[in-house]
């Protein structure tokens, strides 16, 4: 280990849509916050950042904004982006004085060289030496531990916030990806319109998804839950209680769900078929937020007849991906992608 390594102070970032984790090498993972910056709006001056501004969502008076700078996985708002990640980038590089971290960023396997320019930017205005790019379902493949490098194929899902990446992986490659910006949002967004639709109840995100974790399902289950919550009823305008089922949650996101298993057909369909006999062999990993929603995997075998793991902690598959390239740099050279600059 030289000079250089003791200086610098690398980093790894699952920049999510939902949340964002770091990893710091040689320590593991030292932050896991909320992406939301809350900010004045008259004078753009950031009030809050993490969960102190998630905690703010939908409750802030008229002068403040909770805002999500990324949608479906990558930067909408460059600016506050930007904000949020030097914001973590300075939490967790201690010695200022030394070297400028070198920092690896998870990024969906879909994204546009504009989407990609716009990561980079931002963590190089944070502070980056250098930026790194890794795709998301590949850092979340070396997170759970599978042999990314070997010609044996393997399946990955990552259910994120903003998008759900299905993945094949050999020989340190992607052979086959589908990015599909339906995700965990999509879910909390459901029960929001099913509850407006059918019961003419407003609630806010905070609640659809503590409803989804709470008793939200993709198959029937064994022992059915509900749970009470409150709302604004839309014709009377006054707050209203209503008592939910994992029934009515299960109907609520049929569709969403729909759409992310049969994209996981296609995936399956376009896979070669040396590979699809790996997958017979191992079966299909998920990780991300959306891998803990109850009878995913249930549903997911019933489908396609694969056996279909959930990762052990699949929030942090990805970071955990990160972090192990970053302790092991050269070994994993072939799976970054160094940015260019134009």
């Amino acid at each position: 280990m030289g000079l250089f390594d003791v200086l610098s102070n690398d980093i790894g970032i699952d920049l999510g849509t939902a949340n964002t984790l770091v990893y710091v090498r040689h320590q593991g993972i030292v932050l896991d916050e909320p992406s939301v910056v809350a900010v004045e709006k008259s004078t753009d001056k950031v009030l809050a950042i993490g969960s102190a501004a998630k905690e703010m969502m939908g409750r802030t008076p008229g002068g403040i904004a909770a805002i999500r700078p990324l949608k479906d996985g990558v930067i909408a708002d460059f600016e506050i982006s930007e904000k949020l990640i030097s914001d973590f980038i300075r939490r967790v590089v201690k010695h200022r004085y030394l070297m400028k971290p070198r920092v690896i960023i998870s990024v969906p396997s879909g994204i546009t060289e504009v989407e990609k320019r716009a990561v980079r930017d931002s963590a190089e205005n944070a502070g980056a030496r250098e930026v790194f790019l890794l795709a998301e379902p590949m850092a979340a493949a070396i997170g759970v531990g599978l042999p990314v490098d070997q010609p044996s194929g393997s399946m990955i899902i990552d259910i994120g916030g903003g998008t759900t990446e299905i993945a094949v992986i050999a020989l340190n490659g992607i052979v086959n990806d589908t990015s599909i910006r339906v995700a965990g949002d999509e879910l909390n967004e459901a029960i929001i319109m099913y509850l407006k639709k059918n019961y003419n109840l407003l609630i806010g995100e905070l609640t659809a998804e503590e409803v989804k974790i709470q008793i939200g399902s993709a198959h029937p289950l064994d022992k059915e839950l509900s749970m009470d919550i409150r709302g604004r009823d839309l014709v009377a305008g006054v707050p209203k209680n209503l008592t939910l089922s994992s029934v009515q949650v299960r109907e609520a996101i049929s569709e969403t769900i729909d759409i992310i298993v049969e994209a996981v057909r296609q995936a399956l369909e376009r896979t070669p078929p040396e590979l699809a006999s790996d997958i017979l062999e191992r079966g299909i990993i998920l990780t991300g937020g959306g891998a803990l929603l109850r009878g995913l995997d249930r549903r997911l075998r019933q489908e396609t007849n694969l056996p279909v793991n959930v990762a052990e902690d699949p929030l942090t598959c990805v970071v955990r991906g990160t972090g192990r390239v970053l302790e092991d740099f050269t070994g994993f050279t072939k799976v970054l992608e160094k940015s260019r600059k134009d």
